[in-house]
C-alpha cells in the first residue's frame, strides 16, 4: 500500500484527460479542479472503458491462492529447462515441467489446508482440477497488472507456462491449459447485473482525489464527503444483498486502485515536462543552457537546442499517455502472449535466447497512443515513429510492457530529488551548492540539463544501429543515462540531498 493511501481505504482519484495538481494548497484552487474534473467525467463511457480494463482487486481467499502460486514459482526453474535449443521434443519437455508445476501447487494446497487439498486432489488427476489451475494462473496475472512492481522475477515464468500450455501439441497431451480470462470490474458488475453503477453521477465523487497538503480540517471534510458518496452508492445498488454489496464495494476499490496508480505513475512524467518548460525555452538557450547534442559528444542524434527541446517534450508527452493507458496495455500484452495458440519461436536476439512473437493487440493500441501524441504536439513529430515489437529489439509483449514499467522508476526519483533540493536545511550543504552551482536553482538546472541532453541522445543499445530516436529507443536512452549517473559531478550532492537510486521510490 502506498504511503499516501493511509487516510482511508478509499484511494485518490485521477482523470485520464485532466492533470490534477496534487500540490494544491488553497481550498478555492482545489474546488476549481474538482469541478472541472467532475464535469469531464460526466461522460459515462469513460467509466465503462476504464472498468473494462481495470482488474478486479483480489479478495482474501484469492490472496491465499496467490501465496501458493508465488511459492511454487520460486522453486521451479521453468525457463532454464524449456527455453533452450534442443533436438529432443520440446512439447515433451514442456508437458513434463507443467505437470511438475501442477504437482507442486497441489502439494502446497494440501500443506496449507488438508481438507481443501483432499477435496480437490484425492484420487484425482490434474485434468480433473483444470478449473483450479486456470483460476490460480488468472489470479497471478490479475495481481501483476494491478501491482507492476511485484513478482519481478516470477511473472515471466508464469506467463510462459500459461503460454506453453496453450500450444496445441501440449494441450492435446495435458487435455487442458492454464488460461482463463482476467476478471475486470466490468465483468464483475455484469455478473451481478449492476452495470448502471458506471453511469451514476456520484461515481466520480466516490473516487475523488484528496490532496495531503491541504489543511487538516478541509482534508477531513473532503474525506467525509467521499466516504459518504461510497456508502450511498453501495446502498443504492446492493438490493439489501450482502454478497452484492461486497462485490460493489470491491469494484469501487478496484477503480480507486486504478486512479491511484495513475497519480503515482503519470504525475512524475507530467512534472518532468513542467520542469522542461519552466527551466528551458525552445527559442533562447543563452540564459538557460543549451540542449544541443551532436555526434561529436557521443550522441547518436544531432539536434539543435530547439529541436532537442521539442524532441524531449514529445517523448514526455508520449510517456504521459502511455502511463494513462498502462492497465489497458497490460491486458493487451496478456492477449498477445496468449494469442495464436501460444505460437512463438526461440531466437538469439543478442541478449540470450528469447521468445519472439508478434504483438498485434499492443501494436494497434500503441499506434493509437502515438497518433494522439503526434496530434497534440505543437510542432511536427521529431525523430522516428517506428515501434519495435516482435523483433530483435523487443521480442515479445512481455519485454515491451516490462520496458515501459521503468518510466516511473526513472522519473519519480528525479522529481523527488528536485523537490528535496528546495527544502535543504544542512547549512554546509547549502553553502557548498551556493559556491559550486550558484544556488539550488543552479543545481536543479544542471541536473535537468544533463538529463534532457544525455537521457535523450539515442545511446544505450547493444550496438550502434539500435536505439536512436525510435519510440522505444527514447526509453533506452533514458535508462542508459540512469546507469551512468554515479559518474556525474553532482552525484554526491544528490546523495546528500536524499537521492537513493532509481529503484528506491
Amino acid at each position: 500500500m502506498h504511503t499516501w493511501m493511509v487516510e482511508s481505504r478509499w484511494i485518490i482519484h485521477a482523470d485520464t484527460k485532466y492533470n490534477i495538481n496534487v500540490a494544491v494548497t488553497a481550498k478555492k484552487h482545489y474546488k476549481f479542479h474538482t469541478c472541472k474534473m467532475l464535469k469531464e467525467h460526466s461522460d459515462a463511457s469513460i467509466w465503462v472503458k476504464k472498468a473494462s480494463y481495470t482488474p478486479l482487486r483480489l479478495n482474501n481467499e484469492e490472496r491465499k491462492t496467490l501465496e501458493i502460486l508465488e511459492a511454487a514459482l520460486n522453486v521451479i526453474e521453468y525457463t532454464d529447462h524449456v527455453d533452450i535449443l534442443t533436438y529432443s521434443s520440446r512439447s515433451r519437455i514442456i508437458v513434463k515441467h507443467l505437470s511438475e508445476m501442477c504437482s507442486i501447487l497441489s502439494g502446497l494446497v494440501v500443506a496449507m489446508d488438508i481438507k481443501l487439498g483432499c477435496k480437490l486432489f484425492d484420487d484425482k488427476d490434474h485434468f480433473a482440477n483444470a478449473d483450479f489451475f486456470k483460476r490460480v494462473f488468472e489470479i497471478g496475472r490479475r495481481y501483476k497488472i494491478m501491482n507492476p512492481g511485484k513478482m519481478r522475477t516470477t511473472y515471466g515464468a508464469m506467463m510462459y507456462m500459461c503460454q506453453d500450455s496453450m500450444l496445441p501439441e501440449v494441450r492435446s497431451q495435458m487435455k487442458f491449459d492454464f488460461y482463463a480470462p482476467i476478471r475486470t470490474v466490468y465483468t464483475a458488475l455484469k455478473e451481478i447485473e449492476c452495470l448502471e453503477l458506471l453511469d451514476d453521477t456520484q461515481l466520480p465523487q466516490a473516487l475523488t482525489q484528496i490532496p495531503t497538503d491541504i489543511k487538516k480540517e478541509h482534508r477531513l471534510e473532503l474525506l467525509g464527503q467521499r466516504n459518504q458518496a461510497v456508502k450511498e452508492l453501495i446502498a443504492k445498488f446492493d438490493n439489501n444483498d450482502k454478497d452484492r454489496a461486497a462485490t460493489i464495494e470491491r469494484c469501487l476499490a478496484s477503480l480507486a486502485d486504478h486512479e491511484a496508480f495513475l497519480v503515482a505513475n503519470r504525475n512524475p512524467v507530467e512534472q518532468m515536462r513542467d520542469y522542461l518548460h519552466q527551466f528551458f525555452s525552445p527559442e533562447d538557450s543563452s540564459k538557460t543552457g543549451s540542449l544541443k547534442i551532436g555526434f561529436m559528444s557521443g550522441a547518436r542524434l544531432n539536434h539543435s537546442h530547439k529541436t532537442q527541446f521539442y524532441y524531449v517534450d514529445q517523448s514526455l508527452l508520449f510517456w504521459t499517455r502511455m502511463m494513462d493507458q498502462t492497465f489497458d496495455l497490460w491486458l493487451q500484452s496478456d492477449a498477445d502472449l496468449l494469442n495464436n495458440n501460444g505460437r512463438y519461436h526461440i531466437s538469439d536476439t543478442g541478449q540470450g535466447l528469447n521468445r519472439v512473437q508478434q504483438c498485434p493487440h499492443i501494436q494497434r493500441l500503441i499506434h493509437s497512443i502515438l497518433s494522439a501524441s503526434q496530434n497534440e504536439s505543437s510542432v511536427s513529430w521529431i525523430g522516428s515513429s517506428v515501434v519495435h515489437l516482435g523483433d530483435r529489439a523487443v521480442p515479445n509483449a512481455l519485454m515491451f510492457i516490462d520496458k515501459y514499467r521503468q518510466v516511473p522508476h526513472i522519473l519519480t526519483p528525479l522529481v523527488q530529488v528536485m523537490k528535496q533540493l528546495e527544502s535543504l536545511k544542512d547549512p554546509f550543504l547549502v553553502q557548498y551548492i551556493d559556491d559550486e552551482y550558484g544556488g539550488v536553482h543552479g543545481l536543479q538546472k544542471t541536473l535537468l540539463l544533463d538529463f534532457f541532453k544525455h537521457g535523450f541522445d539515442g545511446r544505450g543499445a547493444d550496438n550502434y544501429y539500435d536505439a536512436g530516436s525510435c519510440i522505444d529507443g527514447r526509453l533506452t536512452s533514458a535508462w542508459n543515462w540512469t546507469n551512468e549517473i554515479s559518474k556525474k559531478k553532482y552525484y554526491r550532492v544528490l546523495l546528500m540531498s536524499g537521492f537513493l537510486n532509481f529503484e528506491g521510490i
